[in-house]
């Protein structure tokens, strides 16, 4: 009877916890914390460039891709992921070139971790956001860019693919 009593005591904080950490997480398009009307536009668009996992992102940017990715021991990513992938996610990373110095602002359509490699290390994030439940568009992180090379590598993805979408901030 105690341990009967025990487990229910159990399963309802579990169940509990869980809803409290749903109802935590931003849920609609409406919910990220700046505009994302041209981000979503950007990665809503068919027929975009398919680019293999460690290939360069060419032209001018505004770009965005859809990037095929790899097992990431076989992703041969430029630098290890800040945070480690978990077993069975796919990764991968493109190179580019920014063409002036500022914020940039680079959107996935899917959750993943976002490293940018330049200069010989990563960048810090200047703002993030991301939300579930918007068709298209998982998660938006801005960068403060130098001109010049840099790598975007992204890990920990669900599926082999994702779509990158890399604009300046206009704001």
């Amino acid at each position: 009877m105690i341990r009967h009593a025990i487990a229910v005591v159990i399963a309802t904080s579990a169940v509990l916890g869980a809803s409290q950490t749903w109802a935590q997480e931003p849920v609609g398009c409406d919910k990220f914390k700046w505009d994302v009307t041209r981000e979503r536009a950007a990665l809503a668009q068919a027929n975009l460039p398919k680019l293999a996992s460690g290939s360069a992102l060419t032209g001018a940017l505004p770009q965005t891709i859809a990037l095929d990715l790899k097992a990431p021991e076989d992703a041969k990513l430029p630098s290890p992921p800040e945070r480690a992938p978990k077993p069975g996610t796919f990764a991968g990373f493109t190179t580019l070139n920014i063409p002036a110095n500022g914020i940039y602002s680079v959107t996935l359509s899917a959750g993943a971790w976002i490293d940018v490699i330049q200069t010989g290390g990563f960048l810090k994030p200047k703002a993030h956001s991301g939300v579930h439940g918007c068709d298209g568009i998982r998660k938006t992180v801005k960068f403060d860019f130098a001109a010049g090379s840099a790598v975007i590598q992204v890990s920990g993805v669900a599926e082999p693919g994702i779509k990158i979408a890399v604009l300046p901030v206009t704001e």
